[in-house]
């Protein structure tokens, strides 16, 4: 599949990929922060932004995107990124494909197997009228009810677009992810991937626990972990700089 991307700066490539019914433009901020240093190619994963949809919604097809884009741009390695459900993509391309891999990062997730728990997420997406909506801003109130954090529900509705001047739809690909839900939280295979690795976690995130961390060493040999406090799950979006200069310090370390 031919992904949606967009490139920033010059350097060392670094692949960024959003984490679940996100897209490439949430990255845009944090990537403006690093083009100075590196090329940043952020990337819309399928079913999701303005790459194509899907029946199938799993991490093999989503790394085999992945390594397509690679080639076609001629990479043979990259520096990986990934939050949450991209963070479970660049796990397995690396653990796969360990020769395509320069540094991996990942943010706010772990290789461990994570139970469904977005249901009111996407009640609060299929409560939404798109046929009724005028204006993005409405959707708001239909989310409201199932969704209490104004944030998240702010985060949604980036999503919302006009496919035509009348109508209203979801970038993402609501029906195959809500079908398909349960293959996002699946574990990561206990392959060794012996690559530096920086795990990132959010301090008032519960997704990476302490009591994780020997797991994940067992598959990730040479990771680091490194917590910003303040910040939860979306950390790079609540604590930008913190963020970046993690990720910056990493890149660049000898």
């Amino acid at each position: 599949m031919k992904l949606n991307y967009k490139v920033l700066g010059e350097g060392e490539p670094v692949i960024v990929l959003h984490g679940l019914l996100g897209m490439l433009d949430n990255w845009q901020a944090p990537a403006r922060l690093l083009q100075d240093s590196f090329q940043v190619i952020l990337v819309d994963l399928r079913n999701h932004g303005h790459s194509p949809h899907s029946e199938e919604h799993n991490y093999s097809a989503m790394m085999n995107d992945v390594l397509e884009l690679m080639d076609d741009l001629r990479l043979s390695r990259a520096h990986l990124l990934g939050h949450s459900m991209g963070g479970k993509v660049v796990m397995k391309l690396a653990q796969h494909f360990p020769e395509r891999v320069n540094k991996l990062i990942v943010a706010d997730i772990g290789p461990k197997f994570y139970p469904t728990h977005h249901q009111s997420v996407f009640a609060a997406l299929h409560a939404v009228p798109l046929e009724k909506l005028e204006r993005r801003t409405e959707a708001d109130q239909y989310m409201e009810a199932y969704l209490k954090d104004v944030s998240t529900r702010q985060f949604l509705a980036k999503s919302l677009y006009h496919p035509d001047r009348n109508s209203f739809d979801w970038r993402f690909n609501l029906k195959v992810l809500s079908d398909q839900i349960e293959q996002v939280g699946e574990p990561m295979e206990e392959l060794d991937f012996e690559g530096e690795t920086l795990f990132i976690r959010g301090g008032k995130s519960d997704y990476i626990l302490d009591e994780d961390w020997p797991d994940i060493k067992l598959i990730f040999p040479n990771a680091y972990l490194i917590t910003i406090d303040g910040a939860g799950h979306w950390l790079h979006a609540e604590k930008p700089q913190e963020f970046v200069q993690a990720v910056r310090d990493f890149l660049i370390a000898e």
